[in-house]
């Protein structure tokens, strides 16, 4: 090899040329090899690895240097015809650094072993143990009470807090909180919630030093002032928080009070975080909507007092979702769900009176909507429009924005809302004016009546009431009999076996009767009451002599009789006035002081109202009045009082009873059907002494006709029976009744 490696390039082909670089390639590679292992080096520790790290630019690099000790001919060669061939080793390191900079999957996965999973185990008990909580006790709450009451610091207060959240989170199922403390034990919790609600408030302002403002002041004073409220925001914020998830998750009527009360007291807090008091709201409205009586009241002044003092935030989404929850809460009536209504009506009504340019915009868009729906029903006339009007959301609409326009009044800005709302009532009366629906009728004619005396606007309310009496005839005997009556006040619709009763007719005498003197008693002070009620007059007038009903006439005799007393008063005192009727000052004031005064028609609707207002109570909580029916009543006679009865009559008149006695039992063998069919009678009653003695009495009085009876009924001489055998024969039947009267009592 050495020999050829001498011999000149220009003698060699390039098959010897390429075997001849190959074997001295090789054969240099494996003489440095054992060189090295001569000289002791090990290629199984770190340089061995570096070496099998190399590349393929390094190892070709190796190759060329070791090219020109060995064959300096053909590197010099090289050199003068390939230079790249020499220096691509660096464009070989950038491929290998680009390469190196890949991530290269093994050859084979390394499996865990048990050490490092017993690491990893220890790694998460660490983290366990970083995290660990204080369970909360009652001692740990009583010592926070006796603190409290001595300095309310911000380390006390954040324990407060989170002990607080703790408790929160156990109501919500959240087990994964972070939080310091747990809560376990359910008397833990309620001791927790106890102390929170009755003693937070007053820490809170302890901390910022906050004093609560007065209330003849109409500006909040909001604890963020304090110059304490930074350090402790986040804590206050946590609070908060942790009170309207609180709020959210309970069930209870008492405890939903409890923590509203508190909410209440809180609403400077909430103002201070909007965000928070968002939330709030949500959940107040909720309880305004769905909650008893008492968590009803408590949450509508929570959300009055949130929104009188940040209308800009809160007040118009706050209406929309009030008006959606009164919709909804409206879809069925029923006595009891009655009271519920009207005060949400009402609560309503208040909140619409806060700002009158945003009640503006909400009255215009939903009396729009009604007035959409009565004009598709009118043109369309079909079944489904219908019912799209004739509803109970209908009519409760109705009912509040005529409350609302009532209770704003006087204002210049919902003023031009009172006709069209009106003329959206009177066409829903004149929509289907049939008998059926003469409930919904009675209850369009009162929101008419109250917008009409509470806006002193003149709304023809009368011809709706009188149009009743003139179609419906009252005369007619009815085809079935009711006992229970028909409470017009939660019902829109009568079936048609309602119009056949008997208490449909009375029912609707009654709301006639009622209405229309609820409305000239609005209109009993104005100075042209007579001409106003000279047409009901008439009508009624007409009426009583058709009608030949004496309880109807009755009713409207009286009615009648007060509408001429007071238009007889109105008419004297016009007589002395001396203004004329273009004076409109001056007719102002003489209503006024007719109303000072009162009239006859006012005094009587006064005494009438509480009487009518305790039967409406009676039917809204459901009782039956027993009283009206007339039942008849079985008093029964006590065991006692029987066995003196028999005591005091024992002794008397013996031979009569023993007569008598062997008259029956003589009659029972000889089998008479008809007397047969009398002791049968005698033995459904309860069996008592008192009848038989006083019988006795009758016959011992020596009427002689009664003698001959007795002596001429008798075909054949009696069989005489003696006292004991009658006495044992009545205690046997005396012990069957007692035993009757015992079930009975039963």
């Amino acid at each position: 090899m050495a020999g050829k490696s001498k011999r000149k390039l220009e003698d060699l082909s390039v098959d010897e040329f390429l075997l001849s670089g190959l074997d001295a390639f090789e054969g240099n590679e494996s003489e440095d090899e054992t060189s090295d292992l001569e000289n002791g080096k090990d290629y199984s520790g770190s340089q061995g690895q570096s070496v099998k790290k190399k590349g393929k630019a390094s190892h070709h690099k190796d190759q060329l240097s070791r090219l020109k000790d060995t064959d300096p001919e053909f590197y010099k060669f090289l050199q003068n015809n390939d230079q790249k061939l020499l220096n691509f080793d660096d464009t070989d390191s950038s491929e290998d650094d680009e390469e190196d900079k890949y991530h290269k999957l093994p050859s084979q996965l390394d499996v865990a072993s048990s050490d490092e999973e017993v690491d990893e185990k220890d790694k998460q008990k660490a983290k366990k143990a970083a995290k660990k909580t204080t369970k909360v006790t009652t001692k740990m709450i009583e010592g926070w009470k006796a603190v409290l009451k001595k300095e309310a610091s911000a380390r006390l207060i954040r324990d407060i807090t989170q002990a607080f959240k703790a408790a929160v989170a156990v109501t919500k199922g959240d087990k994964e909180i972070d939080c310091r403390y747990t809560v376990d034990d359910s008397s833990v919790f309620n001791a927790l919630i106890l102390f929170c609600i009755k003693d937070m408030h007053g820490a809170l302002n302890k901390l910022l030093n906050f004093k609560a403002p007065d209330k003849d002041r109409k500006k909040l004073i909001l604890p963020s002032s304090s110059p304490k409220w930074q350090k402790n925001q986040l804590d206050i914020k946590m609070y908060l928080s942790g009170l309207v998830q609180l709020l959210s998750s309970l069930t209870q009527s008492t405890v939903i009070a409890a923590v509203l009360h508190h909410a209440n007291q809180m609403v400077p807090y909430f103002l201070c975080v909007p965000q928070q008091a968002r939330h709030l709201l949500k959940q107040l409205i909720k309880q305004w909507s769905t909650g008893e009586e008492t968590v009803r009241v408590l949450a509508f002044l929570a959300i009055n007092k949130i929104c009188r003092h940040k209308q800009d935030l809160f007040l118009n989404t706050v209406l929309k979702q009030m008006y959606i929850a009164y919709v909804q809460n409206c879809k069925f009536t029923s006595p009891n769900a009655l009271p519920l209504i009207n005060f949400m009506q009402r609560t309503l009504a208040e909140m619409y009176s806060l700002d009158t340019q945003v009640s503006y915009q909400h009255c215009f868009i939903y009396i729009r909507q009604l007035a959409i729906h009565l004009r598709n029903a009118m043109n369309m006339k079909k079944k489904e429009t219908y019912q799209s009007v004739y509803n109970w959301q209908y009519v409760h609409c109705l009912h509040l924005w005529c409350r609302v326009l009532s209770i704003i009044y006087p204002s210049e800005v919902l003023e031009p809302l009172i006709y069209p709302l009106c003329q959206v009532i009177v066409g829903c009366i004149k929509l289907v004016p049939i008998s059926r629906y003469y409930p919904l009728r009675l209850h369009c004619v009162r929101a008419l009546i109250l917008l009409s005396s509470s806006t002193k606007t003149f709304v023809p309310v009368l011809p709706f009431l009188l149009e009743v009496l003139q179609q419906e005839d009252f005369n007619k005997k009815p085809g079935r009999m009711s006992v229970k009556p028909i409470n017009f006040a939660v019902i829109l619709k009568l079936s048609k076996t309602n119009l056949q009763e008997k208490a449909f007719k009375d029912g609707l005498i009654e709301q006639l009767y009622d209405l229309i003197l609820e409305y000239f008693h609005t209109q009993a002070a104005t100075i042209g009451f007579p001409e106003l009620a000279l047409p009901t007059i008439i009508q009624l007038k007409a009426f009583l002599k058709e009608c030949k009903v004496a309880n109807y006439c009755k009713q409207i005799r009286q009615l009648l009789e007060k509408v001429q007393e007071n238009c007889s008063h109105i008419t004297s005192r016009r007589q002395r006035a001396a203004f004329g009727v273009a004076d409109t000052t001056a007719v102002v004031a003489w209503e006024k002081q007719i109303a000072e005064e009162g009239t006859p028609l006012t005094r009587y609707y006064s005494q009438w109202r509480k009487l009518r207002d305790k039967e409406i109570q009676l039917e809204i909580s459901g009782k039956e009045r027993m009283e009206d029916l007339n039942l008849p009543e079985i008093k029964r006679k006590r065991i006692q009082e029987k066995n003196e009865d028999k005591k005091e009559f024992k002794g008397l008149f013996e031979s009569d009873s023993d007569s008598d006695s062997g008259e029956l039992m003589q009659k029972r063998k000889d089998g008479d059907s008809d007397d047969d069919e009398g002791l049968e009678d005698l033995s459904d009653m309860s069996g008592d002494d008192d009848d038989a003695a006083s019988d006795a009495e009758e016959d011992s009085d020596g009427s002689e006709e009664a003698e001959e009876k007795a002596s001429g009924s008798k075909s054949k001489a009696p069989k005489q029976v003696s006292s004991v055998a009658l006495q044992e024969l009545a205690v046997g039947e005396e012990d069957m009744v007692v035993d009757l009267e015992l079930s009975d009592q039963d």
